[in-house]
């Protein structure tokens, strides 16, 4: 059963959970759903990848199934494994009774390599879903190329072979999001079974629309002057650019603090809640002529 009826309706249910998408990135969510194919976001960390799986989970009631991907990644990690200690246990506990002797190895290896024994790990987690489901793959290209085979293999057909129980087809398959900060280039086979969309920071009406739905006591005023000067941070050449959610924190903490005005002193005051790193600081204070406290 699919998760959007239509373009408009995927769009206003995500904006219901205080996501705003155009109609390009509407549209891509409305057919990886229609079509069951995974869809690539791609773009500068920050700009709301994570927060669209999270969103379409959200909207639609669906369970969240997270794959958060790293240097290292293996299949162990990402498919499944087993539990090879409570394996070890069955083994001893068997060789310590009495009727150990009756236990063929044959019988005992098809007791370990059971249900009971096996670790489900995300790709093989989301497969298995019985209802709605969204497989979140994020930061892609933090892993290494052998993930990316992987992941062809399961994305292609939805379903995985576990060598000692046979193959587990998928009842009902997930909505696939797929996250890279484009940090190396995916390869065209991956991005071949891919829906692909550019997600960047979003302009300033639609970044000030964000902030107002996530932060609706918010004054008017307020809200484009702080999107105004996080837009003039990000044009400045940074270690860390804000993000869309950092803009929204110092929203809540203009909010919190009981601001009306976002003045030099303020600007300054609250700088650690959207930059994380000094030298960014002293370049912002620089160039946005911000005296220190």
């Amino acid at each position: 059963m699919p998760l959007f009826t239509s373009i408009d309706d995927a769009r206003s249910r995500l904006a219901a959970t205080g996501y705003l998408v155009d109609d390009e990135l509407a549209t891509v969510v409305f057919l990886g759903d229609a079509l069951g194919k995974p869809i690539l976001l791609e773009g500068p960390a920050g700009t709301g990848k994570t927060e669209l799986a999270k969103a379409v989970a959200q909207a639609t009631g669906a369970t969240l199934v997270r794959l958060q991907c790293y240097e290292g990644l293996d299949e162990a990690r990402a498919l499944y494994e087993w539990n090879y200690r409570k394996q070890l246990l069955r083994i001893q506990a068997a060789q310590s009774t009495a009727e150990a002797g009756a236990d063929t190895w044959a019988d005992l290896h098809d007791d370990i390599f059971s249900e009971e024994f096996l670790l489900s790990r995300p790709l093989l987690t989301a497969i298995r879903q019985a209802g709605p489901t969204v497989l979140l793959v994020d930061e892609t290209d933090k892993a290494d190329v052998e993930v990316e085979g992987l992941l062809l293999e399961v994305l292609s057909e939805f379903q995985v072979t576990v060598p000692e129980l046979g193959t587990i087809e998928a009842t009902q398959r997930p909505f696939v999001v797929l996250t890279s900060n484009a940090t190396r280039e995916l390869s065209e086979a991956l991005k071949r079974r891919c829906l692909y969309a550019h997600v960047d920071y979003p302009d300033a009406a639609r970044e000030r629309a964000i902030v107002m739905s996530r932060v609706p006591e918010l004054a008017d005023v307020l809200a484009t002057e702080l999107v105004r000067v996080v837009r003039a941070m990000r044009a400045i050449d940074l270690r860390k650019a804000p993000s869309v959610a950092e803009t929204i924190d110092w929203a809540r903490a203009m909010q919190a603090l009981g601001v009306e005005e976002l003045t030099d002193a303020v600007v300054e005051q609250t700088l650690g809640v959207v930059l994380k790193h000094q030298t960014d600081r002293q370049r912002v204070r620089e160039q946005l002529r911000l005296g220190p406290q």
